[in-house]
This record gives structure tokens, sequence and C-alpha cells, in this order.
């Protein structure tokens, strides 16, 4: 497999939900590619989607809750009221604790989750953005580190 095939594996599996950075860093680490442009890669791919999903999730939301599919309406009520629950804890720290939130390296906790978060809230798009791309740096180092550790380790054996 070429080395630019490669890359763009990083980068687009960077960009699937859930799976987001914390599974692409693991993943170029384990195909040999050198850690730092694993990291860059992994960060651009995971930050690609971000703008895209504070634009436009908000209108597929209220779609949702307004249409005849009974599941889509279901997923749309039960994170509205999810969201309204958690209104004083997120309105709180804002800012800090969506870049907290994504910055831990934990399935449900990246990007794409924290851009829903800031869109359901109405958060500053420009404030959002900043925290959900320093978040998922702060992710990438820690999931770099992680999976240098582990190949360090695997390599003693």
């Amino acid at each position: 497999m070429s080395v630019l095939l490669k890359y763009i594996i990083v980068f687009f599996v960077s960009m699937v939900p859930l799976i987001e950075l914390r599974g692409a860093v693991p993943i170029g680490t384990g195909m040999g590619l050198p850690w730092h442009w694993t990291l860059i890669v992994s960060i651009i791919g995971n930050c690609v989607p971000i703008p895209i999903i504070l634009l436009f999730v908000k209108a597929v939301l209220k779609w949702m809750r307004g249409c005849s599919v009974a599941l889509f309406s279901k997923i749309s009520n039960w994170l509205y009221e999810k969201a309204e629950k958690n209104r004083p804890k997120i309105e709180k720290y804002a800012a800090w604790g969506l870049f907290v939130f994504v910055a831990i390296p934990l399935p449900g906790t990246g990007a794409w989750t924290g851009a829903l978060v800031a869109s359901v809230f109405d958060m500053d798009k420009k404030k959002a953005m900043l925290s959900i791309f320093a978040g998922v740096a702060a992710a990438g180092l820690i999931m770099t580190f992680g999976s240098q550790l582990v190949k360090f380790i695997v390599e003693l054996f």
C-alpha cells in the first residue's frame, strides 16, 4: 500500500463520527506512518466537518423534530430534552467545557458531538469552533502519546 493511500485512509477515518481522530491516530501508527504527520492529517480530517455541522445540524434536528418518521422525531426530541436537562452545567462552562469535552479521548466525546452540543445550545460559532479545534488538537496529542507508548512496548518484545 502506498504512503499516500495510508494518509488518505487516516484522513477519512478521522472524519467518521464516533471513530474520529481517536481511531485514526492508532491506525496511522499501526500502518507505520510518522507520528507527527499522522497527528497533523488526523487533526485536519477531524476538523473538516465541524463548520458544516455547526452551520446545518440545528436545521436538520428541527426538520427531524417535525418529521412524520417517528424514529427521527424521537431521536430529535430525546436530544433536545437531554440538552435542556443539562443546560445549566453546559452554559456555566461554555467554551472551556466544550474544549474539555472534546479533548477527552473517549468514544462519544469528540468533535462531532461537541459541534452538536454547541449547535443545540446556540453557542457562538466562532468560539465553539475554536474550542472544538483546540480540543481535537489536545485529544490528538493524547492519542499520539498513547499510540507511541503502545508501539514502544510492543516493539520491546
